[in-house]
């Protein structure tokens, strides 16, 4: 995929799958091929396989490109197909980044490192980046996770990256959308800024975000794709209707049960979400039945349904 078609497949939604292990913990590919075989049908413009929902820090080098070219095969060359990559060292993070990208990746989104915390200044982070982005031979996405990393990328460090002829934009899935919007507002217009919060999905798209990569999207690509498409021709109301009821199941997918809260909701749906390896754990029974709860009140057909049924208890009354 050319700079440009990448640089298209950013304005919508894609997916940060999850990677399926079988009972014996092993990388079930016939399931991850499956899955994506489905998604493919729904609408979305790329993916991403190991990024934090693919379970990364889990597989070894040998499973890391194996399912770098599982998926390949499966991803139609139409859609973005974007790898998870970033180690602690520039020299590390670049000998991974080559290895995906002759394996079939697009672009890399590449993760903050964060083991020597105190020493991952703002500078630091900037001369990470720009030696990355420097040698990558494909192009660069920054990827800004502090719950997991406890570093962020401020957002004028992101206005000074997004300079870089081979830095393509940023997923933030910071939650902070203050710092979001001043994020959006530094950087240049072809620089693609894009959220990884389910919860902030429609507050993102408002703010000027170009599109969303989402793990919630993996069980709700239709609602996902609903409120972007609600965002760009100008119907909030729908776009805000739908994002009420999505928040609790991105919560509980990401937030609440993590990885094996997807998986479990992946398998409710009719895909293969397989286990998760530990030390993560999979959801208990109540858990399920949380999950299945706010999986059913996130469905389309259930919000336009309050929907039809409000607009007509609003006119029986005038």
């Amino acid at each position: 995929m050319t700079r440009t078609h990448l640089s298209k497949a950013l304005r919508g939604i894609l997916l940060p799958f999850p990677t399926p292990f079988r009972a014996d913990g092993e990388v079930d590919e016939g399931s991850l091929r499956t899955n994506i075989e489905k998604w493919n049908e729904m609408g979305i413009k790329g993916y991403v396989a190991l990024g934090s929902t693919g379970e990364r820090v889990h597989l070894d080098e040998r499973e890391y490109l194996g399912v770098i070219e599982e998926a390949r095969r499966a991803v139609p060359e139409n859609l973005a197909f974007i790898v998870g990559a970033g180690q602690q060292s520039v020299r590390a993070t670049l000998y991974e980044i080559r290895r995906a990208s002759q394996a079939g990746a697009d672009a890399v989104l590449v993760i903050t490192p964060y083991f020597y915390r105190r020493a991952i200044t703002q500078t630091a982070l900037e001369k990470f980046y720009l030696s990355v982005a420097d040698e990558s031979p494909v192009p660069v996405l920054l990827y800004s996770m502090p719950e997991l990393t406890g570093v962020a990328i401020a957002p004028e460090m992101v206005a000074r990256l997004s300079e870089h002829e081979n830095i393509l934009g940023i997923k933030d899935s910071s939650g902070d959308i203050i710092n979001f919007s001043e994020m959006l507002r530094l950087v240049p217009e072809d620089f693609a800024v894009v959220t990884g919060n389910g919860s902030l999905l429609y507050a993102a798209l408002s703010a000027g975000a170009r599109g969303a990569i989402l793990a919630v999207g993996c069980v709700a690509a239709e609602q996902s794709l609903a409120i972007y498409g609600a965002v760009m021709s100008g119907n909030h109301e729908r776009a805000r209707s739908i994002q009420r009821k999505l928040t609790p199941l991105a919560r509980a997918v990401t937030v609440r049960y993590g990885i094996g809260g997807l998986k479990a909701a992946l398998d409710m749906i009719g895909f293969e979400g397989g286990v998760v390896r530990a030390p993560l754990e999979m959801p208990d029974e109540e858990a399920r039945r949380e999950i299945s709860r706010v999986l059913e009140e996130a469905a389309l057909s259930s919000i336009e349904r309050s929907e039809t049924e409000f607009s007509s208890v609003g006119a029986s009354t005038e």
